[in-house]
């Protein structure tokens, strides 16, 4: 890690303007395109990610998403002090949250301000640019209907790039395209909620500022995308959901929407991992059960 310090105070100089030296670097998580540090100098610690390749906006979209959140006023999220380029290096530059034990609290916090988060809600679903979910593009095309955004900008997106990636058999796409069929008689109509949108729970944490979030994929949708991926792969206290529902219960039906709408991270999962990892028969097993 002999030329990190220099690489970061670069990053760092283009994005602060000051000429900060890096005394320690310590290696974080950085999902599976990103290299990712925290970078300690004399003015405070900082979070450092980084990439090569064709992923040039990503964080200017993570950027936009994060400042969106952070707008909402609900929960902790890291400051954003700006992106960049490095030679063929493109990077963010954020806060860095030191993490805090957890506790009964925290659930409380993280499940209440996630409650009050879904509270900001717009006309339209989608947003007014696309963005990630982990390295894949995510569409976000605007539409009045929820109904009509996730058939089209969430499943059946998904399946064209499963197609695309040769995953799928012919007879899986016959039955998914079925099942989007079917849709309008198994989801309701929901007004568009801010949504984190990659909700699982290595992008929630406790700090010693409070319960934060991170690492989004924002979008405006059913605020139960959310809470279907938390519930997909798991982690999460109970408490977590007493508290989200003290502030904004969900509707009764939410059970049966769960598998339903775990189907759009499932089908990330498959583009994400290949049609060996698991996911696909998962997904193949609960769109069959509604034909």
């Amino acid at each position: 890690m002999e030329e990190f310090p220099e690489l970061l105070s670069r990053m760092l100089f283009q994005v602060l303007g000051d000429e900060l030296q890096v005394d320690q670097v310590y290696m974080q998580s950085g999902g599976d395109i990103n290299m990712a540090v925290c970078a300690q100098t004399e003015h405070g610690n900082f979070f450092i990610k980084w990439n090569e390749g064709n992923y040039e906006h990503m964080f200017e979209t993570e950027a936009a998403g994060l400042q969106l959140l952070k707008k909402a006023n609900s929960l902790k999220v890291p400051e954003v002090f700006g992106t960049g380029k490095v030679e063929d290096k493109a990077f963010l530059v954020l806060e860095f949250l030191e993490t805090a034990h957890e506790n009964f609290e925290y659930w409380e916090k993280l499940g209440s301000g996630l409650a009050r988060l879904h509270q900001s809600t717009s006309e339209l679903c989608g947003l007014n640019h696309n963005n990630y979910i982990g390295r894949l593009n995510q569409r976000n095309e605007q539409e009045g209907s929820w109904l009509t955004f996730f058939a089209e900008h969430r499943l059946n997106a998904q399946l064209g790039l499963a197609i695309y990636n040769d995953y799928v058999s012919q007879d899986f796409v016959r039955d998914f395209k079925r099942f989007l069929t079917k849709l309008p008689n198994l989801i309701p109509e929901s007004e568009p909620s801010l949504l984190h949108g990659d909700l699982w729970n290595g992008n929630v944490l406790n700090t010693n500022r409070g319960a934060a979030i991170y690492d989004p994929a924002v979008y405006y949708g059913a605020r139960e995308m959310d809470i279907a991926m938390t519930h997909l792969f798991g982690g999460f206290n109970q408490r977590f959901y007493q508290a989200y529902n003290e502030v904004y219960p969900l509707p009764d039906e939410f059970d049966s929407l769960v598998e339903i709408y775990s189907l759009y991270p499932l089908m990330v999962h498959v583009n994400l991992f290949g049609a060996n990892a698991g996911y696909l028969g998962t997904v193949w097993r609960t769109i069959k059960r509604y034909l």
